[in-house]
């Protein structure tokens, strides 16, 4: 776990400086969001960072792993001794937003599913394992958030399913340091690009194409996200938005570069994302209509 996480979690909630630490762009969307609800996202968002930590974890072995995460399963119930502070800021948000705890076990679920398996035979399994530990932290997002369409649950999940798949392709090269392959089997046999070749970091026009056939799945999901999302939710959802407008940036820098993430660290800057989060705020602020643009 990082050194400023553990000790947070250990001495106190300190849910800000986690979040601040993290450098994620969630923590940058957090920016539209009120006072009090700022800081209940970040209670959240520290949760999810220090489960995430737990499993990534070079100072932990599996099975420590998983006794810590069937730990936070249990504080999510009901307190327990020498449990960390942050537990029971997560509780209150429980009971403050009717958030039922599984709909957070779900994502505990997902970051234990690493603990066991490195490799996906299909979409579909890779699917689930999108959904725990990307759509199921969007759907309690939006209860933080504040909406009024039931509609909405399904904007959070699609725009789940993108936002993870936008991560798997940019982070291929990182995750085969651990031995890590989230790119399903069958997709790559389709295009009769080996495991062997993947890790040879090989890349080739059947290395692209197969990393066309995924970015395709992405955007798909951020489509479905733009027609998912409710009229009358536009302005909750705006961190939502900033989200989906840097990931589409993101995933659109990798296309024109044609997908060269076996020795490039695609990111935008702070100036790019600056800018996408001025824009949403402004659309917000105006009502404008959304678009699908990159």
């Amino acid at each position: 776990m990082d050194p400023v996480l553990s000790a947070a979690v250990k001495t106190h909630v300190n849910a800000a400086k986690i979040t601040r630490q993290s450098k994620s762009n969630l923590a940058l969307a957090f920016i539209s969001l009120g006072r009090e609800r700022r800081r209940d996202i970040t209670i959240f968002y520290a949760f999810c960072r220090v489960i995430d930590d737990i499993a990534d974890s070079s100072e932990l072995n599996v099975a420590q792993k998983r006794v810590q995460l069937e730990a936070w399963r249990k504080t999510l119930r009901a307190a327990g001794a020498d449990e960390p502070p942050l537990a029971l800021e997560v509780r209150g948000l429980i009971d403050k937003y009717s958030l039922s705890p599984s709909m957070l076990e779900e994502i505990i679920a997902g970051v234990e599913m690493d603990l066991g398996i490195s490799r996906y035979a299909t979409f579909e399994e890779l699917r689930v394992y999108c959904y725990r530990v990307a759509s199921a932290v969007g759907l309690v997002s939006i209860e933080i958030f504040g909406y009024r369409n039931p509609r909405c649950k399904a904007y959070a999940l699609e725009l789940g399913l993108a936002l993870q798949m936008t991560n798997i392709i940019r982070d291929v090269g990182k995750d085969l340091r651990d031995d890590r392959i989230y790119l399903p089997q069958e997709d790559l046999a389709r295009f009769n690009y080996s495991e062997i070749e993947l890790h040879d970091r090989q890349y080739n026009e059947r290395f692209i194409d197969l990393m066309k056939l995924e970015a395709a799945r992405a955007w798909a999901f951020f489509s479905r996200a733009t027609a998912a999302l409710p009229f009358e939710d536009r302005r909750a959802m705006v961190p939502g938005e900033i989200m989906g407008s840097i990931y589409r940036g993101l995933l659109r820098r990798m296309e024109l570069d044609k997908f060269r993430v076996f020795d490039k660290e695609y990111q935008l800057s702070k100036l790019e994302k600056a800018t996408r989060i001025a824009a949403q705020m402004f659309k917000s602020f105006l009502n404008l209509p959304r678009q699908t643009s990159v």
